[in-house]
């Protein structure tokens, strides 16, 4: 049968797993595979396993118990091995990789960070700060400005709200960055400037939310912050 693995561990690890059950109905019992000095929670695989609710919500269980622990290396839903032999073979071929991140996740969670700002609002401060954007769209609406005055401003308007964008993802950043032993940058989609993930210790994360909670207050209600976390350290295995 083949195995169902969420996370990996060193092998003295408390691995405090007592009441709490894997993926499957009926739920899978956890157990541990050892090698060495790592170790991997695992459990035998349903067949046709898939993304239910239910079963997401016991891979998290299972990582959010081993976080508040100790070191865990967390898997990403959907983890299979064909047997216990090939998880001891992994855990032997890539022992170093694994030790190194796990001494750079002990202590650890991720905070993951969205941030966002319409673009009409966006839109009104380059048309209020830009006087080449301004002068530009006055001539337009005024009947004076042609097809290529419009493809002019458009472009104009684009690169500056861009550039605000990355304006602002990087102020976001900074003020956060001081806090966090690693980050990880996504590309942000829609209205959203910044899509990024902080390692924060855990002596430092009320720290880090209190100055998350200062930004948005800052930056006020043109801005919509979406803060998610703690976290499994996904984005730094």
């Amino acid at each position: 049968m083949a195995v169902y693995v969420y996370a990996i561990t060193p092998a003295g690890h408390p691995l405090g797993l007592d009441g709490v059950t894997g993926v499957g109905e009926p739920p899978e019992p956890l157990r541990v595979v050892t090698e060495g000095d790592l170790a991997a929670v695992v459990s035998d695989a349903p067949e046709n396993l898939r993304a239910k609710r239910r079963d997401v919500l016991a891979h998290q269980t299972v990582l959010q118990e081993l976080l508040g622990q100790g070191g865990v290396l967390p898997l990403r839903f959907g983890a299979l091995a064909p047997h216990d032999q090939a998880v001891c073979d992994a855990l032997r071929d890539r022992a170093d990789n694994y030790r190194e991140r796990l001494t750079a996740l002990d202590g650890c969670a991720e905070f993951h960070l969205k941030a966002s700002c319409e673009e009409d609002v966006l839109l009104s401060d380059v048309l209020r700060e830009s006087e080449d954007a301004r002068r530009m769209n006055e001539e337009i609406r005024s009947g004076r400005g042609g097809q290529d005055l419009k493809i002019s401003l458009g472009e104009l308007v684009a690169a500056e709200i861009t550039a605000r964008r990355e304006a602002l993802a990087s102020g976001v950043t900074e003020a956060l960055s001081p806090l966090a032993r690693e980050l990880r940058v996504s590309e942000a989609a829609g209205d959203d400037f910044i899509s990024t993930s902080f390692l924060v210790e855990q002596a430092r994360q009320n720290a880090f939310l209190e100055r998350e909670a200062e930004l948005v207050g800052a930056y006020g209600e043109d801005f919509d912050f979406r803060l998610h976390g703690p976290l499994p350290p996904y984005s730094f295995v």
